[in-house]
């Protein structure tokens, strides 16, 4: 989950969302709606993700979940190209966080990343402006032979 938490709002990131649409095709099927499921590609992995739009489900991302199975993960929408970080707290599983930049471009992985047990929870920074982060599950980046440099591809969103 992100931290600190940005502003923004599922309106302000529609309006990026419609911009981004015409210089980058792929993003035109991105999710438009908080709440929703979706399907994402990254390299040859398939996952289907929860979407993060929203400052409160930016905020709670993944915590308090005992799992996250194999395929599975979350999509933060970012409300423009940020340097962002995340930490785990209150998350209770390990994930791979993939990082992407304005263009659907992975640019960071940072992998097998612990759940947090004690306070101050460490922060996982982007090293960059991302748009896009990918929370999935501990090792499924390498599994899946995810590298930096494939592309983001979002599916229309799902109820």
């Amino acid at each position: 989950m992100p931290c600190p938490p940005r502003p923004g709002n599922s309106a302000a990131a529609a309006i990026i969302r419609a911009c981004l649409a015409l210089a980058v095709p792929w993003l035109a099927a991105a999710p438009a709606t908080a709440g929703q499921t979706t399907q994402v590609t990254v390299g040859a992995g398939r996952f289907r993700v929860e979407i993060a739009e929203t400052e409160a489900e930016r905020e709670r991302g993944l915590m308090y979940r005992a799992a996250l199975p194999a395929g599975s993960g979350m999509l933060f929408v970012q409300p423009r190209a940020l340097p962002v970080s995340f930490w785990m707290k209150n998350t209770h599983v390990a994930l791979d966080i993939l990082w992407f930049d304005a263009q659907g471009r992975l640019v960071k992985i940072s992998a097998r990343v612990p759940p947090c047990t004690a306070d101050p929870c460490p922060l996982y920074p982007s090293g960059g402006p991302v748009a896009w982060v990918l929370e999935i599950a501990a090792g499924e980046a390498a599994r899946q032979r995810i590298r930096i440099g494939d592309r983001l591809k979002v599916e229309a969103a799902k109820d």
